[in-house]
């Protein structure tokens, strides 16, 4: 016997923890859009309106997150493998790496786009970077081309 009646639950430290992340997150959020400097424009909502909404909805899901680990109401956690989640980081890195070194948005995605998928298990690393540059050429022409942003430029980004 553990002391506790059967079927209750005990509140969860780590919900707690993760609520004052949630809500810590919303309040660096809420003081950033309060410091945007916005100029006269004809319209009432003015840059700050999606930060605050953003804000509002971090501190609402803190809230709620605190309240169901205050009732043990968290979920178990599910095992996770370290490994997979090492690859993930690995290949943002990896990104980050190539962006900087001049190797554009469409080589760093498609290696990202490896390492993702290699964390999940597929193994077959050709066909993964032949889908990785077909995905990231795809996203690179629909958003410099038709909405007209700009991403990193490398040799790939040239030929487009």
């Amino acid at each position: 016997m553990t002391g506790e009646p059967s079927g209750e639950r005990r509140a969860d430290k780590a919900g707690y923890i993760f609520a004052a992340a949630l809500i810590a997150l919303a309040a660096v959020i809420a003081w950033a859009a309060a410091h945007i400097g916005a100029t006269a424009s004809y319209s009432p909502v003015g840059p700050a309106a999606a930060p605050y909404a953003v804000a509002f909805g971090l501190a609402v899901l803190g809230l709620a997150t605190g309240v169901a680990a205050w009732r043990g109401a968290i979920p178990e956690r599910e095992p996770y493998d370290v490994a997979a989640v090492l690859t993930i980081l690995a290949g943002l890195a990896a990104l980050s790496a190539v962006i900087w070194a001049g190797g554009g948005f469409i080589l760093g995605t498609a290696i990202l786009f490896v390492a993702t998928s290699r964390a999940f298990g597929h193994t077959r690393i050709v066909l993964d970077l032949a889908i990785g540059l077909a995905l990231s050429i795809s996203i690179y022409v629909v958003f410099t081309k038709l909405l007209s942003l700009s991403l990193p430029q490398g040799p790939f980004e040239r030929l487009f």
